[in-house]
């Protein structure tokens, strides 16, 4: 009987850490994906680690469409050849629904009937952890291939999972680097303003202020283009600097929003202090570093139109967010479990940033 290899994808894994990788942050909607450039670097690189063909690529995701319907993207992947399509749903609260069950099931399943000898798993979620061993007690090798990080060790990977495999392989870093862009437009390739370049850059500063009210030094139409129009709400958050209400989002003829460049509060250059200190509890500037950088990346693609949304929709944070926040600061400690206080101090210092974001 011909040997085969096959490749379980946890396409959550794959995709937020490729994003770390190349973006710094594990949000899902800041890049772009070359998925069959993607399948085909991982394809070759497993036949040529086991010397063996491949049986099928087992592709696990959430059906982006209501009801766990695939979208064009993922209709696309499942035509392509050796690839089963595997779609858990999203709940109503924007959390993934069985896609981790889908893909344990498999595994320890298919493991029993032998299909094939050696497994490549891309995935770094602990919860796998019994299904390896499953498929392991069937005389199934398991291999872990992880992302790298820049660290060079593989990202985000389950201490529990990597004891239990039989071994790990990093993809290539190359695949990553190439198949993976940032959807953010490079600084060199944006047109430049002529108003900008004529020394008109009220849409790059950050508004002043004044010491005696704490509202923006134009904040009425009449100090930035001499109009008569009526004063426009301003509102005030906690740390003192006037944010512009909804009236005037709607005035303002905005294409982008741009999270200023400057930290008032805390720094963001951990330098060589501890991700987690002898307590246990996580450095507070590597809390404020993993807020800022998910806010940065969501805000390359939103428009106005989502900020207001997200202000509106406060203290939610949308599911994607969220579960970058949380998946950022555990990969950078390298901690599987986040404790309660530090789960609510990165979603304060998210709402925060929030704050100080304007519009260009």
């Amino acid at each position: 009987m011909r040997s085969y290899c096959a490749v379980y994808v946890d396409v959550g894994y794959l995709l937020a850490s490729a994003a770390t990788r190349v973006t710094g942050s594990s949000l899902r909607s800041g890049i772009e994906v070359d998925y069959p450039g993607l399948i085909a670097g991982l394809v070759a690189q497993v036949e040529t680690d086991s010397g063996m063909p491949l049986l099928r690529v087992n592709w696990y995701d959430s059906g982006a469409r209501s009801g766990g319907q695939p979208d064009w993207h993922q209709d696309q992947i499942g035509l392509l050849p050796r690839i089963k399509l595997r779609l858990g749903r999203i709940s109503y609260a924007g959390e993934q629904k069985g896609v981790d069950v889908r893909l344990g099931l498999d595994l320890a399943l298919q493991g029993r009937a032998r299909v094939a000898d050696v497994v490549y798993l891309v995935s770094g979620d602990d919860d796998l952890t019994e299904a390896v061993e499953e498929a392991q007690s069937a005389g199934v090798q398991v291999v872990l291939l992880s992302v790298p990080g820049h660290n060079g060790t593989g990202h985000a990977v389950s201490k529990h999972l990597r004891r239990a495999a039989d071994g790990e392989v990093q993809i290539d870093p190359e695949v990553i680097d190439h198949c993976v862009r940032s959807r953010a437009i490079p600084d060199g390739l944006i047109p430049k303003d002529e108003s900008a370049e004529a020394g008109d850059t009220e849409a790059t500063e950050v508004p002043e202020t004044t010491p005696e009210t704490g509202t923006d030094a134009d904040s009425t139409p009449a100090a930035s283009s001499g109009s008569t129009q009526p004063d426009v709400p301003v509102s005030e958050p906690a740390d003192g600097q006037a944010l512009p209400s909804p009236a005037m989002f709607g005035r303002k003829k905005a294409t982008e929003v741009v999270l200023p460049t400057s930290t008032p509060s805390w720094t963001t250059s951990t330098g060589d202090l501890p991700v987690i200190d002898e307590s246990g509890a996580f450095n507070a500037e590597i809390i404020d570093a993993v807020a800022k950088t998910v806010l940065e990346s969501w805000c390359r693609t939103a428009t106005p139109d989502a900020l207001l949304a997200l202000r509106a929709g406060k203290p939610t944070i949308p599911g994607e967010l969220d579960r970058a926040l949380l998946l950022d600061l555990s990969g950078r400690a390298g901690v599987y479990d986040i404790d309660d206080a530090s789960r609510h101090e990165v979603r304060d210092r998210f709402w925060y940033h929030v704050a100080r974001v304007r519009l260009a």
